[in-house]
C-alpha cells in the first residue's frame, strides 16, 4: 500500500506517548531536529572544534525558512524572539504614527509599539480590520491565526486597504507558517517565531523584510554578525553592514538553529500545502466531533480549534493524556502532520466523559 510523506514523516520521525494536540503553545521536534541538537550538545561537552556550532547551520536555517515563506534568503533576518523583531519595526515608526491591530492580538505583536508611549495604537475586531485601515495609518499589526481562537484573518482584504491607504503590514505568522502557505513577500515585514509549527527549538524566529521597507529599520542589533563580512568586523564599530536583511540578524542560540535546520528541511519535503489539507481536515473532523457532543467551536478552517469557555477543561485533558492548551477561556487544540484520526477520536471521547 504506498504511503504519503506525511504518514512516512509521522512513522520515522515522531514518537510522542501522547494525544498531542498542543501545537499552537509548541510543536514537537522530529527525531532528525532532536539528533542534531544531541550531536553539537555531546560535541559542546567534548569541547572539540565544531563544539560551538556552525555559521553554515544558521545559513541553512535562513535557506530553509526563505523557501517556505516563499521568498528570497537575502530577504531574512535571524533571531530570538518575535517581540524583538517587533521592536524594531516598532523602532522605525515615527512619534505619534497610528498603529492598527486586532482586539486580544498577541501581546508580543502589539506592545512593542504600545509600550513606546509616543505611537497612537488603534484596536478594531479583526473581522472589521480591514475596513478600519484609513488614511494616516501607518502600520497594521496582526496575525494570520490568532492564537487565542485560530481564527483567520482576511489576509487578501487587509493587504488591499493597507496598499489603498499607504500603510505598511507587519504580519505575525507564529501560529501559521508550516500549515498556512505563506507568501512573506506580499507584506512589509512578516515576523515568525519557530518553535510551534515550524517544529524547530525554541529560540528561533524569523523577519522578513521587502527591500524597499529595509530602508526605514534602524540597525538597533549591529553587531559583527550583521557586517558584510562578519569575521573583519570582530573588533571595534563594523564599519559596513551587510547590504540585505542580514544587519537586522541578532546573534542567536547555536542549539536551537542546529535543531531547526532539520526541521525545516522535513516540512519542505512533505510540503505546507499537503500539511494544510490533511490539518485543517483533521480540524473539521474535530469540529464536527465536538458539535454531536454539545459543544460550539469557533467556526472556520483554521488548524486551530477553540471551544469558549471550555478552557477549564484543560488539567483533566492532560490527566488523560491529551494535550492541548488553554487561552482566553478557550480550549484550544491545534493539528499538524504528527497528528491522526485517532487523536480526533482520543480527544472527543476524553470530552464527553
Amino acid at each position: 500500500m504506498e504511503t504519503s510523506a506525511i504518514d512516512r514523516a509521522r512513522a520515522t520521525e515522531f514518537a510522542s506517548g501522547t494525544t498531542y494536540l498542543n501545537t499552537s503553545t509548541c510543536g514537537l521536534m522530529p527525531r532528525r531536529a532532536v539528533e542534531a541538537v544531541r550531536t553539537l550538545v555531546d560535541q559542546c561537552a567534548a569541547g572539540v572544534r565544531g563544539g560551538a556550532g556552525s555559521a553554515e547551520s544558521i545559513e541553512a536555517v535562513r535557506a530553509g525558512f526563505a523557501r517556505i515563506a516563499g521568498v528570497a534568503p537575502a530577504r531574512v533576518a535571524v533571531g530570538g524572539s518575535v517581540a524583538a523583531h517587533a521592536g524594531l519595526i516598532a523602532a522605525s515608526l515615527p512619534p505619534g504614527a497610528e498603529v492598527l491591530a486586532p482586539t486580544g492580538e498577541f501581546s508580543s505583536v502589539v506592545s512593542p509599539f504600545a509600550v513606546r508611549g509616543d505611537l497612537r495604537m488603534r484596536y478594531v475586531p479583526l473581522a472589521g480590520l480591514a475596513d478600519a485601515v484609513r488614511p494616516g495609518t501607518a502600520l497594521v499589526a496582526f496575525s494570520a491565526a490568532q492564537s487565542a481562537d485560530g481564527r483567520v484573518a482576511d489576509l487578501d482584504a487587509v493587504r488591499a486597504a493597507a496598499a489603498a491607504h499607504g500603510a505598511r503590514t507587519m504580519l505575525d505568522a507564529s501560529q501559521s507558517a508550516g500549515w498556512l502557505p505563506l507568501d512573506a513577500g506580499a507584506y512589509d515585514y512578516t515576523v515568525t517565531g519557530g518553535y510551534k509549527f515550524l517544529m524547530g527549538p525554541r529560540g528561533t524566529s524569523f523577519l522578513t523584510v521587502t527591500e524597499e521597507a529595509q530602508e526605514n529599520l534602524p540597525p538597533l542589533y549591529a553587531s559583527w554578525v550583521a557586517a558584510e563580512d562578519p569575521w573583519s568586523s570582530t573588533y571595534g564599530p563594523v564599519e559596513k553592514l551587510a547590504v540585505d536583511a542580514r544587519r537586522f540578524d541578532q546573534p542567536v542560540a547555536f542549539l536551537a538553529y542546529h535543531g531547526a535546520a532539520p526541521s525545516l528541511d522535513l516540512l519542505a519535503a512533505v510540503g505546507v500545502d499537503a500539511v494544510y489539507t490533511y490539518a485543517t481536515g483533521l480540524a473539521a473532523r474535530f469540529r464536527e466531533g465536538l458539535a454531536s457532543i454539545g459543544y460550539e467551536a469557533v467556526p472556520g478552517t483554521s488548524a486551530i480549534v477553540a471551544v469558549p469557555g471550555l478552557g477549564g477543561r484543560e488539567p483533566g485533558l492532560a490527566e488523560a493524556g491529551v494535550m492541548v492548551s488553554a487561552r482566553a477561556g478557550n480550549l484550544r487544540a491545534a493539528f499538524h502532520l504528527y497528528n491522526t484520526g485517532a487523536d480526533v477520536d482520543r480527544a472527543l471521547d476524553v470530552l464527553s466523559g
